[in-house]
């Protein structure tokens, strides 16, 4: 009752003031920070039983032995399968293989395999490949948790980045990859962020002031009161004479629409994609003493030329606000540059004289429609994370042989596995060329995932992404100009 009461009250604030319950604190908590305690293991539920599907370098599972595709079968006197871990979740029986993977059964089993740092959980794990059951104990210690998924060259002088959240680590993390690419000779970057819904905005200020040279304003606040405060750019800066490409979405928000409000505020790089969420209020959490917390509007943001960005809201009106990209669906402007809604009265000039506008989200310089071919079917891609786990244990050894870029390039040249997979759906019609190309490439993409994290997915995916190809079209035009041609 003080939860729904709490709540209530809350959304009559504005729609970003949140309480947070005690359990979900702990792991929004390890999202923001960047690391939680725990044994270091991605896994999904197969069949019946917890399948280890990552194992994180350097953590403790992978100095203790653990294998991808070990299936865990106890920690500790906990039955990790079949009927008593859908018990553990409150799950009956009837509904595995239906809801496995879900997030009560995700918990369940984090709830046996986290703990204190440098207690002990014992394993006992089956693993395929020799037929035997092996008990492993393991001393739980921290385990980072990336926010930087990906980083790698596109081409010799075009890098990119990909950014899923702005957390404590987010920064060094986002260093290292772009000290690396340099040294491989970036001099363009591809900054994703997309579907990023934000974090700490002291974290976003600080990669901002990697690419703007010293004195540029990034961002400025202002409360309730008046009071304002403003961040500016260091001399600091590794990639101020670099070319920028920030990727945004309608779910590029917060801390993400500060990046690309003050990049192309300050004329800095091109912003490719749809407009973002709108998001410009800032929020501080506080504790409520019960393992609990609420998070209260306490500021509003405003890009360097004065642009707030938060799209409007009724405070008693939620729902409205949340069905927004419902709207943007029904008024065209995923598909539509010219169905975004301007307001001329708050039309803002850049210092080279770009217009931009405020008012809701940040619209891009460049518009790259939603991709309709990527609208999820059920039919073709509802069986696709269960066929590549299936594919990948079924075939260990020889996966292990594979190179990232020669996978890329490579791998499954003759369509042997993409037949394979495309001969088991359920489909009344064939599926047309294009989305047959789609299909496969995510296919592939699914499986260098397994293989090689998230670089593997994102260098395949990257060959069919309107953003990146967009990209690259700028890049080889500007490579002509300054040719001569």
């Amino acid at each position: 009752m003080l939860d729904d009461a709490i709540t209530n009250m809350l959304v009559k604030l504005d729609p970003h003031s949140v309480y947070i319950p005690k359990e979900e604190l702990q792991r929004v908590t390890e999202s923001m920070q960047g690391k939680f305690v725990g044994i270091g293991v991605s896994f999904l539920m197969h069949e019946d039983s917890v399948v280890v599907t990552g194992v994180i370098k350097g953590g403790p599972s992978e100095k203790a032995g653990i294998h991808e595709g070990d299936r865990i079968i106890v920690a500790d006197k906990d039955t990790l399968f079949g009927k008593s871990i859908s018990n553990k979740a409150g799950v009956e029986d009837k509904e595995i293989g239906t809801i496995l993977g879900s997030r009560k059964i995700s918990d369940a089993v984090m709830k046996s395999l986290k703990g204190d740092p440098e207690t002990s959980v014992n394993i006992s794990v089956y693993r395929r490949s020799v037929d035997e059951i092996l008990e492993i104990p393991i001393i739980r210690g921290e385990v980072s948790i990336k926010s930087v998924s990906s980083y790698y060259m596109i081409n010799e002088t075009l890098g990119y980045i990909k950014i899923d959240r702005f957390a404590r680590t987010t920064y060094d993390e986002f260093k290292v990859g772009l000290d690396e690419l340099i040294l491989k000779g970036m001099n363009s970057l591809v900054l994703d962020l997309r579907g990023n819904p934000g974090g700490f905005m002291d974290i976003a200020n600080s990669i901002i002031d990697e690419f703007l040279e010293e004195g540029k304003l990034i961002v400025f606040t202002k409360n309730k009161n008046g009071e304002v405060d403003k961040s500016y750019a260091t001399s600091n800066g590794e990639f101020e004479d670099g070319k920028v490409y920030v990727l945004i979405d309608q779910n590029s928000a917060s801390a993400s629409e500060i990046i690309a409000g003050a990049l192309q505020d300050n004329d800095k790089g091109i912003i490719i994609g749809r407009r973002s969420f709108g998001k410009g209020l800032v929020q501080q959490e506080m504790d409520l003493g019960d393992g609990s917390a609420v998070r209260l509007t306490t500021s509003r943001y405003y890009t360097p030329t004065g642009r707030s960005i938060q799209k409007p809201y009724t405070k008693n009106d939620k729902k409205k606000y949340n069905n927004d990209y419902i709207e943007r669906i029904h008024n065209g402007e995923l598909l539509y540059k010219d169905s975004i809604k301007v307001d001329d009265h708050l039309k803002y000039t850049t210092p080279k004289g770009k217009v931009v506008y405020g008012g809701g989200g940040i619209i891009p310089d460049i518009f790259v429609s939603i991709d309709t071919l990527n609208t999820y079917s059920t039919k073709l891609y509802g069986g696709l994370n269960n066929f590549v786990f299936k594919y990948i244990d079924n075939h260990r050894v020889e996966m292990r042989k594979w190179e990232l870029n020669d996978f890329v390039e490579n791998f499954d040249k003759d369509n042997k596995v993409f037949n394979e997979y495309e001969d088991q759906l359920d489909l009344n019609t064939p599926i047309s060329p294009k989305e047959s190309e789609n299909l496969k490439t995510y296919l592939n993409a699914f499986i260098a995932r397994n293989l090689f994290e998230d670089n593997g997915y994102f260098m395949i995916t990257q060959k069919r992404d309107p953003m990146i190809l967009k990209v690259l079209e700028l890049e080889k035009v500007q490579t002509r100009s300054n040719s001569g041609f």
